[in-house]
């Protein structure tokens, strides 16, 4: 629901409860660390995130087989931290772990296989390696699309399909995934969610990139007002979301 702060206190009394009970290699122990570790990446908060996800996944590379898929996790949610962090090549490296262990683990149709191959997917494109983005993402979304999966992340691998397309200025293709990606995400998230500001952002970025700035503008005021409501004032999804509604603003302004 994007009550970071709610989420944190609650995780923390678990995890009082566990560490008091549990001996410290415990699997419960772990989960908590994750859970909290998740709470500061959304909070943008990317170092405490990577200092609970490493207590988590040293607890279960000592105690689960290599091969388990709740290793898989740990990986992907660094690799997630260190996506946001923008530091990519590590990024890629853990999600390249986290798949390893997926396609050892899991069938070939897996949701979570497809979640993998969007994370890989979309770090490629942050690299600028478009073909080899699209590959993993249109991989991903064979699976989404043909299998019970949660529609959420669903959408997220369409929005990251519509960013590559824009990337590589392929304008119609990319409104596409972006469109199917946002009515989802509108269908199924509460008003002020933190992934509809992203959403919007993205469809912000579209429209600039289109020179249709009065769309950008809207949607990019959409993607502040929302930020504003979950974010601090220095979360850096929150600091981009300002400047390229900035930017939108400008042009507005030269163009009308």
């Amino acid at each position: 629901m994007g009550e970071y702060s709610k989420a944190l206190e609650y995780y923390e009394k678990s995890l009082k409860i566990r560490e008091r009970s549990l001996p410290p290699t415990h699997p419960d122990l772990a989960s908590s660390y994750s859970c909290i570790g998740g709470v500061h990446s959304d909070m943008g908060e990317y170092s405490k995130a990577l200092e609970y996800y490493e207590k988590s996944l040293k607890i279960r590379e000592g105690s689960l087989p290599p091969t388990h898929p709740d290793l898989a996790s740990s990986y992907s949610c660094i690799g997630l931290v260190y996506r946001n962090m923008g530091e990519y090549s590590k990024a890629l490296s853990y999600f390249e772990k986290s798949n390893s262990i997926r396609e050892k683990a899991l069938p070939e149709k897996h949701p979570n296989r497809a979640v993998t191959n969007s994370d890989i997917g979309d770090v490629h494109r942050l690299m600028g390696n478009y073909e080899k983005a699209l590959g993993f993402l249109l991989t991903a979304l064979s699976i989404q699309e043909n299998v019970e999966c949660n529609p959420l992340e669903c959408a997220t691998t369409y929005m990251n399909v519509g960013e590559t397309y824009r990337e590589m200025k392929d304008y119609t293709t990319a409104l596409t995934y972006d469109q199917k990606g946002l009515i989802i995400r509108e269908e199924k998230l509460p008003k002020y969610h933190p992934d509809l500001a992203a959403t919007y952002h993205s469809m912000s970025k579209f429209y600039f990139s289109t020179q249709e700035y009065s769309m950008a503008t809207k949607y990019g005021q959409q993607a502040v007002e929302i930020g504003q409501q979950n974010l601090c004032s220095t979360h850096p999804h929150l600091v981009e979301y300002r400047e390229t509604f900035e930017k939108c603003l400008s042009k507005r302004k030269i163009f009308y």
